[in-house]
């Protein structure tokens, strides 16, 4: 019997992991997360795919483990054995990380190196090849010096968030120059979904309509609506996490969709979604701003589609339907068709917030 691939996903509970996870789970792998230990459980993302380890038929499991604690991490590389490492845990919240800078710059910068360390001495001593992904980020391009952004537009980094991932990706790649590894960049633009954190602007946009819709909110209040982004499905994006680590040779990649729209847009789209004008239910509040903007943000995804054949599946427009729609059904509002598409309660609307829905 042949066995199965193992592959390593740290930040396995946050919204990519858990795609990742179902996909490689698809695939035949066998998967190992990686979670800090809390006072409370935060796997609410992949319950759905979690089976008892004890159970024969269990191809999912769970270690405990920080990327701030590197002997750790060694006793998990050794017990697992993987031959795949994805690194997408990380304190990933930009606004966040100029107020706990240096936790943010331990977890995602040291903790990169703390990982290709761990592998480095593995793949040493056992001689196992380990592939290794590193999730970067379009942050990275900051205060752009090009449009759009490609694998050599220079990096000019506006937070401390994207400069320890700065700090990560050229860690990456001096692993990969200096000791052979199998090691990627994807530099992912970006990507949002029903399983979105809720403080990023996206989820805190469609979470907000579902309960503005129920009565139990009547403001959003958010910060630059100017600000432009490259906007893609998260489905989609933990996909070409997997095909760079399948190719022969290792090399970095842009992922994105090639378009760019601003924040106003998707409140545009998601409120008119529901019939509601957006203008009526969002203020401005400084306190979201950040000490140092990025203003634009679009990517080239050309090398990722010539090279891995890799292309987003989810328009812009699909997107945040498929937000809004999957909150509005959380708080029971709407029903699911067999389209994919959903049904909006009209009279409970109507009763609510007074919109006049067709």
């Amino acid at each position: 019997m042949t066995q199965r691939k193992r592959a390593l996903i740290t930040g396995i509970t946050g919204q990519d992991g858990s795609y990742l996870s179902e996909f490689l789970l698809e695939q035949g792998y066998e998967v190992h997360g990686l979670i800090r230990r809390t006072s409370t459980f935060n796997t609410d993302r992949i319950d759905h795919i979690y089976v008892d380890p004890h159970n024969p038929q269990a191809r999912l499991f769970l270690h405990y483990g920080d990327l701030t604690d590197g002997t750790t991490l060694r006793r998990i590389l050794e017990e697992v054995k993987p031959v795949e490492i994805y690194n997408l845990g990380a304190q990933s919240h930009v606004r966040v990380s100029f107020d706990s800078p240096e936790y943010t710059v331990d977890s995602v910068g040291m903790g990169t190196l703390r990982l290709l360390e761990a592998i480095r001495d593995y793949q040493q001593r056992t001689g196992i090849e380990v592939r290794f992904y590193q999730a970067g980020s379009s942050e990275m391009f900051g205060k752009v010096q090009e449009v759009p952004q490609t694998e050599t537009t220079p990096f000019y980094p506006r937070s401390p968030y994207a400069c320890a991932k700065v700090y990560a990706h050229w860690q990456t790649v001096n692993y990969r120059e200096s000791y052979n590894l199998f090691a990627c960049n994807g530099i992912l633009f970006n990507h949002e979904s029903p399983r979105r954190g809720e403080t990023f602007v996206t989820r805190k946009i469609t979470r907000a309509i579902a309960r503005i819709v129920a009565g139990t909110q009547k403001k959003i209040y958010l910060g630059n609506l100017d600000s432009k982004r490259d906007w893609g499905y998260a489905k989609d994006y933990v996909r070409a996490m997997w095909l760079m680590l399948q190719q022969e040779q290792p090399d970095d990649y842009v992922i994105a969709t090639g378009e760019t729209h601003a924040i106003t847009e998707f409140l545009d789209l998601a409120f008119t979604h529901v019939n509601l004008d957006w203008h009526d239910y969002v203020e401005f509040d400084e306190r979201y701003l950040r000490p140092a903007e990025v203003d634009l943000l679009i990517g080239d995804p050309a090398k990722a589609k010539k090279q891995l054949g890799w292309e987003p599946s989810v328009t812009f427009e699909e997107l945040v339907h498929l937000m809004v729609d999957a909150d509005l059904q959380a708080l029971g509002l709407a029903s699911p068709n067999g389209d994919g598409s959903t049904s909006l309660d009209n009279a409970y609307i109507r009763h609510n917030v007074g919109s006049m829905v067709d």
